[in-house]
């Protein structure tokens, strides 16, 4: 499905480029009000990624998330520097649907192991931010992208097949913000490789054609940020090119 997605600094929805924070783009849109649009094109999921509480955890934009939450039109995933339990706890009890969690599944595998266990696979994303070396080689890299864990994709996933792991937000860091086509030889492979999981693809998505290129990989959904904002496309536009091609 088409999984839009937001990204909120203080309360205001802005964009960063290749997860810099001194390359951001703020939007003059009200979050909630973006709920309410997305909702009237058909949107059934939206993805925040609460950036302030990425920063730091007491910050963490709550009050705004259960605001979204509120208006029930949609079902939310919520991500952002997820470090201990009380935040997946927090977070869940707000009214998220599922809970993203990006560079602690790699730098703690065994502690998210024991989340995904107790809340259940299907409220947890592990978000696994990938670069691709010259020999193929999939790393992700942690903490904003600025460190290569050493850690690669298969690895990682096989580790939390484990415990059932289900959702797989991968982003192909070199695409992200660049609205330059998505890696569609990436999720083609990982979909072959992990059919368990249902595979959301991120970053690059600069038009409708990049939607269409990804249909046949096997992804179970597509998370669309900047071409949304900068209006290459609705996100009517997209579900219809996702469900009819």
């Amino acid at each position: 499905m088409i999984i839009p997605a937001i990204d909120l600094i203080d309360g205001a929805v802005v964009r960063l480029y290749q997860g810099d924070y001194n390359q951001k783009t703020q939007y003059t849109l009200d979050p909630v009000e973006v709920v309410h649009s997305y909702a009237d094109q058909g949107a059934e999921w939206l993805h925040i990624v609460d950036l302030t509480g990425a920063k730091d955890t007491d910050k963490r934009q709550l009050k705004l998330i259960r605001a979204m939450v509120d208006t029930k039109r949609m079902q939310f995933q919520s991500g952002g520097g997820i470090r201990e339990e009380r935040e997946v706890a927090q977070l869940l009890e707000s009214g998220v649907s599922r809970v993203v969690i990006g560079s602690l599944a790699v730098k703690q595998t065994e502690l998210v192991k024991s989340w995904v266990k107790q809340y259940g696979p299907e409220h947890i994303v592990l978000a696994l931010d990938i670069n691709i070396d010259d020999n193929g080689n999939k790393f992700i890299a942690t903490h904003g992208w600025q460190e290569n864990s050493g850690v690669s994709l298969e690895q990682i996933l096989e580790a939390f097949a484990e415990v059932d792991a289900k959702h797989v937000l991968c982003t192909d860091i070199s695409r992200d913000g660049t609205l330059k086509g998505s890696n569609v030889e990436l999720y083609t492979e990982v979909s072959k490789q992990f059919p368990n999981v249902s595979w959301q693809a991120s970053g690059g998505i600069g038009g409708l054609d990049d939607i269409r290129d990804l249909r046949p990989t096997g992804v179970g959904g597509v998370i669309l940020g900047r071409a949304l904002l900068e209006g290459k496309f609705t996100v009517e536009e997209a579900i219809a090119c996702w469900q009819n091609g």
